[in-house]
């Protein structure tokens, strides 16, 4: 069996888009529906069923698609054990929250292009539920997660703690929080205005949860998908916000953010994750190895 139709064919389950598919493999949109009928005439059944809104595997396609991935795995273990150069190369795409992508993550880049020449590294920005949804469908190699979870209803996908990433509180040196002389109560810091991360960052959606809980108060709730703008918002003494510290430490630096005293948020765990049964290709290996030499230390 020609392990390009394999390929076409993992690709179009993942993206569910014909246009999609063909994009990212670098071929013709008319090529990948060759590939899928193809395919599809070799094993006498049908994989997807061609929608308006795209392709949908079929449960023969879904019950396929794991036998498919472990092919194409065992091919390319062939393909590194026939590397006699010994060479580590290849392409890791890494999911991880937007904080660690802009704070932790350049350095660890930077790090691997000098032992690793031949390694690229690609970032996605992203949160847990579609880092761990790229790892399943094989968009992702390994993912770095903000999270306390353990993942128990994920069966396929496993995460180990690296590191610990403290929280602060900020707001700009100017706004009234700032001058009080008293560590703010969850009562005054439910009548303030914050400017939070996208639903999904698990320390921000506690914070959230615990101001709304508080009787009586009426923060003001504002997401962002981007660390910039919700630092930039506090900045300019718009409310408060909490990020990692990293993210806020030249801010901090610089005096353009104040930590504010309060109550204690604990350390987030940085969990590096990934799928528990598809095979990590070398150079896979070795940015999981620099992530947690980097990152631990």
């Amino acid at each position: 069996m020609d392990t390009r139709l394999l390929t076409t064919f993992t690709t179009l389950a993942r993206s569910g888009s014909f246009t999609a598919a063909a994009i990212e493999l670098h071929l013709a949109q008319s090529t990948v529906t060759v590939h899928i009928r193809t395919l599809e005439r070799d094993l006498g059944v049908r994989l997807f069923d061609r929608l308006p809104t795209g392709a949908l595997l079929t449960d023969t396609g879904r019950r396929l698609l794991e036998r498919a991935e472990e092919v194409l795995d065992a091919v390319a273990r062939l393909r590194a054990g026939c590397d006699d150069a010994g060479t580590v190369s290849g392409r890791v795409v890494v999911g991880s929250p937007e904080s660690l992508c802009a704070s932790r993550l350049p350095g660890v880049i930077a790090a691997l292009r000098t032992s690793h020449p031949e390694v690229d590294v690609h970032l996605h920005a992203a949160g847990t539920a579609e880092c761990v949804e790229g790892l399943r469908s094989g968009r992702l190699d390994l993912a770095l997660l903000l999270e306390e979870t353990r993942f128990p209803d994920v069966t396929d996908v496993t995460g180990e703690p690296v590191a610990h990433e403290p929280l602060a509180l900020v707001s700009a040196p100017g706004h009234p929080i700032a001058a009080r002389r008293h560590a703010p109560d969850w009562p005054e810091l439910a009548a303030e205005n914050f400017f939070l991360l996208e639903e999904g960052c698990s320390y921000s959606d506690a914070l959230a949860r615990r101001l709304l809980d508080v009787p009586g108060g009426q923060p003001r709730l504002t997401r962002f998908g981007s660390v910039d703008a919700a630092r930039n918002c506090v900045a300019a003494g718009l409310g408060l916000t909490l990020l990692p510290l990293t993210t806020v430490a030249e801010e901090l630096r610089r005096g353009r953010l104040v930590r504010i005293d309060g109550p204690r948020f604990p350390d987030v765990p940085v969990r590096l994750v990934r799928h528990r049964r598809r095979w990590a290709a070398p150079a896979a290996q070795e940015v999981a190895r620099a992530l947690v030499r980097h990152l631990g230390a």
